[in-house]
């Protein structure tokens, strides 16, 4: 048995980590001024500006923001579905790695369509709900 199982979970798993901080931008430019705001702080988002005025560039181009984050989660996704049945190294520790490699990598697929999902509201549903 070649290791390629492991190659193509590992490969996987940093598309995932690629995917949740594409994700994470989302609920920078979006979800958190939002949630800033409705606690009202608006002072602490002034400052947040302030320190990171690349805030206000990602809040202005969200829609790109967006499709580059649903881009990466969309690859990420599919090496995740092309990779659910993969055959791993039959090594006792090796095969428990590779195992191990593809919870982990789907777990942070997971967290990261929270980070989209949550960004999308706010960017999105958010504002055309409180017109």
């Amino acid at each position: 048995m070649s290791p390629d199982g492991i190659a193509e979970s590992r490969g996987s798993f940093w598309t995932s980590v690629a995917s949740l901080f594409a994700t994470s931008s989302t609920l920078v430019c979006c979800a958190i001024p939002a949630l800033l705001v409705a606690l009202g702080a608006g002072a602490a988002l002034s400052s947040l500006v302030a320190v990171f005025p690349q805030v206000v560039w990602l809040s202005e181009h969200k829609e790109v923001v967006f499709a580059m984050a649903g881009f990466m989660m969309a690859g990420s996704g599919v090496l995740q579905w092309r990779n659910r049945h993969a055959p791993c190294p039959t090594d006792p520790a090796l095969r428990d790695a590779c195992l191990r490699t593809r919870k982990v990598s789907f777990a942070v697929y997971l967290v990261s369509v929270a980070f989209y999902l949550i960004g999308a509201w706010f960017a999105f549903v958010q504002p055309w709900l409180a017109e």
